[in-house]
């Protein structure tokens, strides 16, 4: 059988194909998200004006104190708007810390060992372990920002070639990982202090001195990666394997090129200096007296609250000093300038996302202004509240809630500076914390990735699939990850559905609770 025969030319439009493309042509409707930016700053402004001209006002949930709108349709407001322009971009939370994190895996990406550590992963894979390594890797790769999906995607297919096994089911297991797996992860990456610092954006709307840790959902994230995996499988082996059933691609001619040696030599560097990095880490955290520790602080947790808070630093310094070690073994660094091309490489491909800051920051500054956003969620909370609906349940609406946004808006960053300024404190009106909220959001968001075509690399998987089956398109795409995404969607809720019922803490200081500051 060929491989035009497990996708049929002329299938019948069923009634998901007929959703999606209501989906696709309302998304091809919207703005690029910084002109919707632009657009919502403009609105809030003018509903400021209104707002002010109605007299609105709430009651301070913790001060007791009368909340009311600030007009910036004024002279006041509109001084204010032209002051704020430059620091309300400059001190924009998730701003320096992805910008600095990046820097780092950009020398680790640029010397190669990224993509050496990758395919080290797939190459010595057993056959039968081969769907779940492949799952696996694609999660972990989330760690590095985005390269999985140009990296691991395509070379899954490859794999899956070389294993007599069809390249699509390949593509689908990775992309599985990459995309419907996107926040979890044993490890901290780039998306954690991006998240957290729209959190804490939003959660300063309620209480000025709230903090949101980029480790907030570490212990969840964890612990849903095995989960993930294993459901990525299933699903791999169980239902799309079906469709693309072993031998029915007729080719078998391309190959992964091996580890060479001088790729050998740049692990071995780079294991050396992952060792000395991480016997670093230990010495300052383990010992009381270590220097990434509050001295003389009882509570474990607490005392590690420097190194928590130095997250951002270490992936850098991490991600550079492993990089360039391996970089030095593989002969891929022979000078401080090539180290420097790595970090000018990683900050070159993020001049759409300065721009699209830009225009967020904006948005959430003028937002917090005007007291809107606290004054929706006093009155949003006392609604849910009227609704006397049980904690999971509302939890779980929230979820299912984010993951259908996600279809028409698919930027998870972007998505989350919209909703968290509403959710958040809405949330922590009604007793739950920003942490909690986060998590909620973060499994809504990554579960519909993967049927989204307004995900930013829908097209390239698009691309990655027509070099197997030239007729393949959004449908293809869609009845490929369809299963995962459902299966996604019911496993990870119940995961979050039995954290939140144990009442376990969902990373380092970050209770399920809000407690205030006091500040």
């Amino acid at each position: 059988m060929s491989a035009s025969d497990a996708l049929p030319a002329a299938a019948p439009r069923t009634a998901v194909d007929r959703f999606l493309a209501i989906v696709e042509r309302a998304g091809n409707l919207l703005p690029h998200p910084a002109t919707l930016f632009f657009l919502l700053t403009v609105f809030v402004v003018i509903a400021s004006a209104i707002a002010a001209q109605f007299d609105l006002s709430v009651a301070h949930p913790k001060t007791g104190e009368p909340v009311v709108p600030v007009n910036l349709l004024s002279v006041d407001g509109l001084q204010r708007i032209m002051g704020g322009l430059v620091t309300n971009f400059t001190g924009f939370a998730p701003l320096g810390t992805v910008l600095v994190a990046l820097i780092g895996i950009g020398v680790a990406e640029h010397s190669g060992f990224i993509g050496a550590c990758l395919r080290i992963v797939v190459l010595n894979a057993p056959r039968f372990l081969l769907t779940p390594i492949v799952v696996f890797a694609g999660v972990m790769s989330n760690m590095a920002s985005e390269i999985g999906y140009v990296l691991l995607v395509p070379l899954a297919g490859l794999l899956y070639v070389a294993a007599g096994r069809h390249p699509i089911l390949g593509i689908a297991a990775a992309f599985a990982g990459v995309s419907g797996g996107y926040s979890a992860n044993l490890l901290l990456g780039t998306i954690d202090p991006l998240l957290s610092g729209l959190s804490q954006e939003a959660a300063r709307i309620v209480d000025p001195t709230y903090t949101v840790s980029a480790a907030a959902n570490m212990y969840f994230m964890q612990a849903s990666t095995p989960v993930i995996t294993l459901l990525g499988w299933w699903v791999t082996e169980k239902i799309v394997a079906r469709r693309f059933p072993d031998g029915s691609y007729g080719k078998g001619d391309e190959k992964i090129e091996p580890i060479s040696g001088a790729e050998k030599r740049g692990l071995a560097w780079a294991g050396i200096a992952t060792v000395i990095f991480t016997a670093a880490l230990l010495a300052a955290t383990v010992p009381e007296g270590g220097w990434l520790r509050i001295p003389g602080e009882p509570d474990t947790l607490k005392a590690l609250a420097p190194f928590l808070g130095g997250i951002v630093a270490l992936i850098f310094i991490g991600g550079a000093l492993i990089g360039i070690a391996y970089g030095v073994g593989a002969g891929t660094i022979k000078s401080d300038a090539d180290v420097i091309k790595g970090m000018s490489t990683s900050m070159g491909t993020l001049a759409s996302y300065l721009v699209l800051v830009f225009f967020a920051a904006q948005f959430v500054a003028l937002f917090n202004w005007t007291n809107l956003g606290l004054i929706f969620a006093v009155e949003g909370a006392e609604t849910l509240k009227s609704l006397g609906l049980p904690k999971i349940p509302l939890l779980l609406g929230f979820i299912l809630l984010t993951a259908t946004v996600n279809l028409a808006m698919g930027s998870a960053s972007a998505k989350w500076a919209l909703m968290a300024p509403v959710f958040i404190p809405m949330f922590m009106l009604l007793g739950y914390s920003p942490e909690v909220t986060q998590t909620a959001y973060r499994v809504g968001d990554s579960v519909t990735n993967i049927i989204s075509p307004m995900m930013s690399y829908f097209a390239i998987v698009i691309a990655f699939l027509q070099r197997y089956e030239p007729k393949a398109g959004i449908g293809t795409v869609v009845a490929t990850m369809i299963p995962y995404s459902i299966t996604f969607l019911i496993g990870w809720s119940a995961l979050f559905a039995l954290w939140i019922g144990f009442g376990w803490e969902l990373g380092p200081n970050a209770p399920l609770v809000y407690v205030p500051t006091g500040g």
